[in-house]
């Protein structure tokens, strides 16, 4: 059985040395002492959530909430390439967090909410700064159960305008469309230094937005036959990809 990961705070996991000791303390210390209850023995890993994992056994244990970790092995992992982010449309309910979940294990690397013209849910400033705490903090769990040692950024919400911008910076950028005529995967996008996934509303995209992001260079591109939710769209796009750039 693999041994449970937890998030460790970056400037403890940057002065971590194998042979030495860390601490596991705060929110994810009382976890693994209350929740996952730990043991003086046991090894775990700690992750700081950009690319630095640590394996070690656990020294002690307090009560508390803490847990000291002597370090077995530690590892900076690369950030894989291309890079790909996924602009997820909100949705109704806990369907964008779900997406969030399953994009996460997937391996995607940056997450931004977006509030498509056709999207049911609407993010005003306070709903907004709520929901993205939200993914982020569904980000870093799906980041522990996938074994990941990075966390995806998430970042603040956006409009289609906004995405606009986003794809013009973009290396190449992917539009799911139930409408589109080409194949996600006619596009070579093996050679891109990074790619950008968008995924669309249950409504669908827009006519203005349509034109709006090909005029900017995206590709609007479909899975086939079947039409998907949101919430689960992406991490079906995400699989192909990432098996045809070879990140898998």
């Amino acid at each position: 059985m693999s041994p449970p990961v937890f998030l460790i705070d970056p400037d403890r996991a940057a002065e971590a040395r194998v042979g030495g000791e860390v601490v596991l303390d705060g929110p994810e210390g009382r976890h693994a002492v209350a929740v996952q209850r730990v043991r003086a023995g046991e090894t775990i890993e700690c992750v700081d959530g950009s690319g630095r994992r640590i394996t070690g056994s656990v020294a002690t244990v307090q009560q508390s909430g803490a847990a000291t970790i002597t370090v077995a092995a530690l590892t900076d992992e690369p950030e894989p390439t291309p890079q790909i982010t996924a602009v997820q449309a909100i949705a109704k309910g806990d369907r964008g967090e779900r997406a969030v979940q399953m994009l996460t294990e997937a391996g995607i690397d940056a997450i931004v909410p977006w509030q498509a013209e056709k999207s049911v849910a609407r993010w005003d400033e306070t709903k907004a700064t709520k929901n993205r705490g939200k993914w982020a903090a569904t980000a870093r769990e799906a980041t522990k159960q996938a074994r990941r040692s990075r966390v995806p950024r998430v970042d603040p919400v956006t409009t289609s305008g906004g995405v606009a911008e986003l794809i013009g910076a973009s290396g190449v950028a992917l539009v799911l469309d139930e409408q589109a005529s080409l194949q996600l995967t006619s596009i070579a996008a093996e050679t891109a230094r990074d790619i950008m996934l968008v995924i669309g509303p249950e409504g669908g995209l827009s006519d203005n937005e349509r034109g709006q992001f090909t005029d900017v260079g995206a590709y609007l591109v479909q899975l086939g036959p079947s039409v998907l939710r949101t919430s689960t769209a992406g991490i079906a796009a995400l699989s192909v990809l990432s098996a045809q750039i070879g990140r898998w």
